[in-house]
This record gives C-alpha cells, structure tokens and sequence, in this order.
C-alpha cells in the first residue's frame, strides 16, 4: 500500500489538532498529529501500544503521571491500557504515532 501524504485528509479531532491516517494494515497503524500552540491532547488510554515520535516542535507529555518535555527527535513508548497526553508547547507540532494493533476507532472516522 503506497499512501501519498499530500493526498491524506486530515481530520480535526480536538481544537487545534489534526490527525491524518498514513498508513494501516495487519496488526500496524501509523498517523501524523498535528497540533497549534497550547492544543491538547487529552489524557486517555486504550488497550492499544504506542509508539510517538516527535517530528516537529516541543511537548509536554504525560505518561502515567510522569510529566516531561519532549521536543523533535525525542520518542515516548506507550504501554497497553497507561494514562497518557499531550500539550503542544508551540505552533506547527508534529507528533508521529504507530499503534499495535490497528486504532479500530480511528478506521471508523475516516
């Protein structure tokens, strides 16, 4: 599956923050997160793992109560069923995300 990111929709899913499916299959699903300034993603948990690679800007990340500040390059591994979110710290952030297994959910909005 080639999926071309300039051709991807995205969605709003909270204020100031927008999701684009880039790609999903077998047990995979990656998405791009963008954020304006100060939107959050709120905390959450689901029975997927994650992972998030900061392509873009600073975060304030809470993983389980522990808070700390991400920034490009940085990446966070999210457990199965842990309290997590974010707050975009600046303007143009850019989260990458891959769960295990696919976001059943996120399939269902596009």
């Amino acid at each position: 599956m080639f999926k071309y990111g300039k051709s991807i929709e995205a969605i709003s899913v909270d204020e100031g923050v927008q999701r684009k499916l880039l790609g999903y299959g077998g047990s995979l699903m990656m998405t791009e997160v963008a954020f304006k300034k100060d939107a959050v993603g709120s905390n959450h948990s689901h029975p997927h793992e994650q992972v998030s690679y900061i392509i873009q800007g600073s975060f304030e990340f809470n993983l389980n109560g522990n808070v700390q500040i991400v920034e490009k390059g940085d990446s966070v591994y999210i457990p199965a069923n842990t309290l997590h979110g974010v707050k975009a710290l600046e303007d143009d952030c850019i989260i990458l995300d891959v769960f295990t297994p696919q976001r059943e959910d996120f399939l269902e909005e596009k």
